[in-house]
């Protein structure tokens, strides 16, 4: 392991905003601001979490452009999290936080109607394992132990694959309403806020020529 990436683990550890759990704690202890997270942010303001938030691109964005809102960005990776954990503290970001974690255990660290908004931006599209898609029904099955009622999440990626499972496969059967789809964002006349930033995955790909799927759907 590189020393750049073992001095990103140590600073990880100093910031306020950042929390790490692991497996056996959570199972043992649970985790304290399960239901309380409007102590960490000091408000009742709703929450949006980005899942697979790699460097927090889009939690530090939308934070920035929504100071009346609270966002958590969920990541496996510690060397990714630091660049957003450490941007949020510089700029004295009172309304963003990051937990390290599995996506598998996230309704570990929520309670039930806790969150009212879900992005899921470029995430690895599993096209050889459905399951572990993070549009499965069983992730989607996940989400909703803490999903408030009637709460949006968003697809934005550039496999063509996951977002034609999920639009055609999975939301049908769950009989989501979806708000917007496209299989090609830049070259429509949509303007909400899945085009007011771009990651550092997606610039890679747009430089690429290929086309940014989205699609936007109210949870059932």
């Amino acid at each position: 392991m590189g020393h750049h990436k073992l001095q990103r683990f140590a600073e990880n550890l100093t910031f306020p905003n950042l929390f790490q759990v692991g497996f056996e704690q959570l199972e043992r202890e649970g985790f304290a601001l399960k239901g309380k997270w409007r102590e960490q942010f000091g408000n009742d303001n709703p929450i949006t979490l980005e899942l697979g938030c790699g460097k927090g691109d889009y939690t530090i964005a939308l934070a920035r452009i929504h100071p009346d809102r609270n966002y958590i960005g969920v990541d496996i990776k510690g060397a990714r999290l630091w660049r957003g954990a450490k941007t949020s503290n510089e700029e004295q970001m009172n309304n963003v936080a990051f937990i390290r974690t599995r996506i598998e255990l996230i309704d570990h660290f929520f309670a039930q109607g806790e969150v009212s908004e879900i992005w899921i931006t470029f995430c690895d599209p599993q096209l050889k394992k459905p399951n572990k898609r993070l549009t499965a029904p069983r992730f989607l099955d996940t989400y909703n132990h803490f999903l408030a009622s009637d709460s949006v999440i968003h697809l934005k990626t550039d496999s063509q694959e996951l977002y034609d499972y999920t639009l055609n496969e999975v939301l049908p059967m769950r009989n989501c309403q979806v708000v917007f789809s496209t299989n090609d964002l830049y070259h429509t006349d949509y303007d909400g806020e899945a085009k007011l930033t771009q990651t550092f995955y997606e610039k890679m790909f747009l430089e690429q020529g290929m086309p940014i799927t989205y699609i936007q759907w109210q949870n059932k």
